[in-house]
């Protein structure tokens, strides 16, 4: 499927904070959106403001007409609609593309250098300091939050669509729909064992995520976590890795090693030694599309 080949988008479940990033996406494309969500909420409440037409209830009668024509609508649904959502079914019975939140996400980055964060944890700061860094120096990128980054107040940022910026995320098995130039994968704990059933199935399906990188693609892996890649930490052995660390008004201060170089005097403002390590593969990540080291 072309993914311009219609427009108008229809959400089942758009008050998602994956599925108002893609809301916000569409709309920027200057495409009709309308959508349903349960109850009303900022988000909701802020796309509406952005001129997008919700709903709260699960009624056919209050979808908007110009959607319920399947040659020129996209239907997009989050994972968490229930099968017997009567909306979902209408269109599902009629003909029309109805696709996974992660499908589409999957189609609009296909065609771009794309940066994927995965993990169990640490995927929306991390992704949100990716997109900060790239942003500063000029990369020309579309970034997908699984947040409300304080640097854009939005999860979702469009500067350019050379480069995108996505959460990969392991829930439902949403990150194999993605293809990226670069990944990194922050954590591997025990989660989602709903679908996973055990630690061994989901352990398997981070190695198919890493396994689907494009071709001469990177991997950044936090240093013991049990996969191939290249490795980042605190004061050991990893290829990047943060060293020498002070605290001085509640500002981190440290060298960061890097292959090529040492950058000395680093200061990081974020608290926690956990998003030392975010901040840390998020400029690992940024460096390899060549960003001047001297503007992160």
């Amino acid at each position: 499927m072309n993914r311009f080949d219609f427009h108008k988008v229809y959400f089942i479940g758009i008050g998602g904070i994956g599925m108002s990033a893609l809301a916000r996406y569409f709309l920027f494309q200057n495409m009709a959106v309308a959508g349903y969500d349960k109850t009303p909420t900022p988000l909701t409440r802020e796309l509406e403001a952005q001129g997008i037409d919700i709903h709260f209830a699960d009624d056919l009668s209050l979808v908007p007409a110009s959607f319920l024509d399947p040659a020129d609508t996209l239907i997009v649904y989050t994972p968490a609609v229930p099968k017997d959502h009567q909306e979902w079914n209408y269109f599902t019975d009629r003909g029309f593309r109805v696709q996974k939140r992660s499908e589409v996400l999957g189609l609009i980055t296909r065609d771009t250098f794309c940066f994927a964060v995965a993990g169990t944890h640490g995927k929306t700061t991390t992704s949100s300091i990716l997109a900060h860094l790239l942003k500063e120096t000029g990369t020309p990128i579309t970034a997908f939050l699984g947040g409300i980054s304080e640097d854009f107040n939005s999860n979702f940022i469009c500067e350019g669509d050379k480069y995108s910026v996505v959460e990969a995320d392991e829930f439902d098995r949403s990150f194999l729909r993605l293809h990226p130039d670069i990944a990194c994968i922050t954590s591997m704990d025990a989660d989602h064992l709903d679908i996973y059933g055990d630690r061994d199935s989901m352990r398997t399906s981070f190695l198919e995520f890493a396994s689907r990188l494009k071709p001469d693609g990177k991997l950044f892996v936090r240093n013991g976590l049990p996969l191939e890649g290249i490795t980042y930490g605190i004061e050991d052995d990893s290829d990047y890795c943060i060293r020498n660390i002070k605290i001085e008004h509640g500002t981190y201060i440290f060298d960061l090693g890097t292959p090529e170089r040492t950058l000395e005097g680093v200061r990081f403002n974020k608290p926690g030694r956990h998003n030392l390590l975010n901040g840390l593969v998020a400029f690992a990540m940024a460096i390899q599309v060549n960003p001047p080291l001297d503007r992160l």
